[in-house]
């Protein structure tokens, strides 16, 4: 049986092409946001299925909010171009994102807003349409930020991205990870490795 289950893992890895640009970033700009540690892991596994991985930090991306008269009078934010051009140059991106009040950060709804943006101040989904989504969350909860994933979903989806069907929830995300920050739940980690196997084939 172990035999055949390394055999599987083998054949997954193998399906993984080294060239595939993954972006990975969490919706938080809190310097110990439990989800900047959840989309490390991520990128981890990533970078070790062969991945090439950018994992970035939102607090290094400052935006105003989305505004079509700041739009139509100094163009697209220059930290907003640079995401905007990330998302773009990459073929798969992971998103964590805490749950505030069931729904999103203000800071990712607003960067994602950004991103919908072309440069011409017109509707683009260049920076979602046809990318590889995977989605996740970590909070404090007992649903592990699950509120805030079928929002997320629901604003990837009308940009036309492809989100993997599996997403990972971390409950009581306070005592999730150790002193490293790495998940400590076995079965967890499983399941976020298992996401990340399926987003890059």
């Amino acid at each position: 049986m172990w035999k055949w289950l390394g055999i599987l893992c083998i054949a997954s890895a193998i399906q993984i092409n080294a060239e595939t640009n993954v972006l990975a970033f969490a919706g938080s700009t809190r310097e110990d946001s439990l989800n900047k540690k959840l989309i490390k892991e991520a990128g981890n596994i990533a970078r070790e299925l062969g991945a090439n991985v950018t994992v970035i930090d939102l607090r290094d991306f400052p935006m105003p909010f989305y505004d079509g008269d700041l739009e139509a009078a100094e163009g697209m934010p220059e930290n907003a171009k640079k995401l905007r051009q990330l998302m773009i140059q990459s073929q798969v991106i992971l998103i964590a994102t805490p749950v505030y009040n069931h729904s999103i950060p203000a800071v990712l709804k607003n960067a994602l807003d950004w991103v919908s943006r072309s440069e011409q101040a017109g509707r683009s989904r260049e920076a979602f349409q046809g990318k590889k989504i995977a989605i996740m969350s970590a909070s404090p909860g007992k649903t592990g930020g699950a509120n805030a994933l079928i929002h997320l979903r629901d604003i990837l989806a009308d940009q036309r991205a492809i989100i993997i069907t599996q997403q990972v929830s971390v409950p009581d995300a306070n005592n999730a990870f150790d002193e490293e920050g790495r998940l400590k739940n076995p079965q967890i980690k499983a399941d976020l490795q298992q996401l990340i196997q399926e987003v890059l084939k």
